[in-house]
């Protein structure tokens, strides 16, 4: 078996779990590609591993088996830059805050066993998610415009608001004036988009979700629509310049430049154990049904 590994930083409480992670991989003879940059972290907290090989991107990434995504749903997302093009199955462990993407947590001791010993003999299920393409004359990431959550158009750090002119399959939809508009998959309807007033939808529903952000016109509503329309934007800015963010990542674009969305031609798949479902998911991370009386 072949494992890729990245994280963003090592939390000190959470050293003695990922310690013991590399002492059982290693244990089990399982070979192990790190990304550069977890390698330092791991290097400067004092963690012994016995991995010799690294990567930097998803154009060097080993044909792993599976990619472990150490962190919270940040770094999931991350992982899913590297791991995402090869269709490589992500294991997210929570070292995070929230976790709502991740599988297991280090506060259950038997968890890294019985994780170990699921993906060893296929005890798993792949959870296929809808992933959104960022369309654009320009290279705007790097080679990689997809995300899990969503796309987000924002005003800059001026206080005025932005115009955002969008069409649904050509067909004329909206003028947004407001901060900013959400364009999220199902999965992310538990992000931004529902922050700022989105509904929540399954995640393997096939819609994307359309959300204002503070929008000018009080009447205007969040939108559900289907994940194979495309969408297409004009932004006018006082500032002449906006931002744009896949999922975590960001960048300044100029007006005049027209962005697309549409759903992206591959899906992330994650993986899930028996007991970890979207339902309890809800309740154990939102709090649904919990009532101090109860």
């Amino acid at each position: 078996m072949k494992i890729a590994i990245h994280g963003r930083n090592v939390v000190e409480l959470a050293t003695p779990f990922i310690q013991s992670m590399f002492d059982e991989l290693a244990r089990r003879q399982i070979e192990v590609q790190l990304s550069e940059v977890y390698r330092s972290f791991l290097d400067s907290a004092g963690i012994a591993h016995h991995s010799t090989q690294t990567y930097t991107s998803h154009l060097d990434i080993c044909d792993a088996d599976f990619a472990f995504s150490l962190g919270g749903d940040g770094t999931l997302l991350d992982v899913l830059t590297h791991a995402g093009p090869r269709n490589i199955p992500i294991v997210g462990i929570n070292i995070g805050r929230l976790g709502f993407l991740t599988t297991i947590s280090p506060q259950n001791p038997d968890a890294l066993q019985q994780l170990l010993q699921a993906l060893t003999i296929g005890a798993y299920r792949l959870d296929e998610r809808t992933l959104v393409n960022l369309q654009s004359e320009e290279d705007l990431f790097d080679g990689v415009p997809f995300g899990l959550n969503d796309v987000t158009i924002t005003k800059t750090e001026t206080s005025s608001m932005i115009t955002v002119h969008t069409y649904l399959n050509g067909d004329f939809l909206n003028s947004y004036w407001a901060d900013g508009l959400i364009i999220s998959t199902a999965t992310g309807s538990t992000g931004y988009s529902l922050s700022c007033g989105g509904p929540l939808l399954l995640p393997h529903n096939s819609n994307f979700i359309v959300t204002p952000i503070s929008p000018h016109n009080l009447n205007v509503r969040p939108m559900v629509v289907p994940d194979s329309a495309q969408l297409t934007f004009d932004v006018e800015s006082r500032s002449k310049t906006f931002l744009v963010s896949v999922d975590s990542r960001f960048r300044t674009v100029d007006t005049g430049t027209r962005l697309g969305v549409r759903k992206e031609k591959f899906t992330a798949r994650l993986v899930k154990m028996s007991d970890d479902t979207f339902l309890n998911t809800l309740r154990s991370k939102l709090n649904w049904g919990f009532d101090i009386r109860n």
